[in-house]
């Protein structure tokens, strides 16, 4: 897929050449959400909605690649004390999936920058055996996430959906993780 980026502010933001998209058109401006100590960048064609329980923060549904017939979802939590830490949190995600054998497929994961923050960037595919929804588990599918800890909470993220929507988002994802910041930094 050929690609062009787009300066908007501050930040770097991919612009997929597909059908749907062709020089000229206006491209998507990122929208900015703000949850507790933190603040980040999604495009504007990621759709927030209102979280459906407590534990979320923030539900945004990024639209579904041509072909997959579900968008992918993004989730934040936020847990005073970090909810067990980096590694316990990404130990919980790994054991969501399953490889071909039936295992906990491999997980990568990654420090990055944000804005003013360190973050960890993990990813994971196989099938996903999603703990809070009907319907069994979903083969085929990816989760990207990323872990910031601050002074008073962890903050979780945590986009899953199908594989091809997930690679069509995977630069987007990495563009919103460059826009993280923590207030008072």
């Amino acid at each position: 897929m050929f690609r062009h980026l787009l300066w908007v502010g501050a930040v770097l933001w991919p612009l997929a050449m597909d059908a749907s998209v062709t020089l000229g058109q206006e491209a998507a401006k990122p929208q900015t959400i703000e949850v507790e100590e933190v603040r980040f960048s999604v495009p504007d064609t990621w759709k927030s909605s209102k979280p459906t329980s407590a534990m979320r923060k923030a539900q945004i549904v990024a639209p579904a690649a041509k072909g997959d017939s579900a968008g992918a979802e993004l989730v934040l939590f936020v847990f005073e004390g970090g909810a067990g830490g980096v590694d316990a949190n990404i130990e919980r995600w790994r054991k969501q999936f399953t490889d071909e054998d039936g295992d906990a497929p491999k997980v990568e994961s990654s420090k990055v920058k944000g804005k003013n923050v360190d973050v960890t960037r993990v990813e994971v595919a196989g099938t996903y055996k999603d703990p809070f929804a009907a319907g069994g588990p979903r083969a085929g599918y990816r989760l990207y996430g990323a872990i910031v800890q601050t002074d008073k909470a962890g903050y979780f993220f945590k986009m899953v959906g199908p594989e091809a929507t997930m690679k069509a988002h995977k630069a987007d994802f990495d563009a919103m993780l460059s826009t993280l910041e923590a207030k008072g930094r």
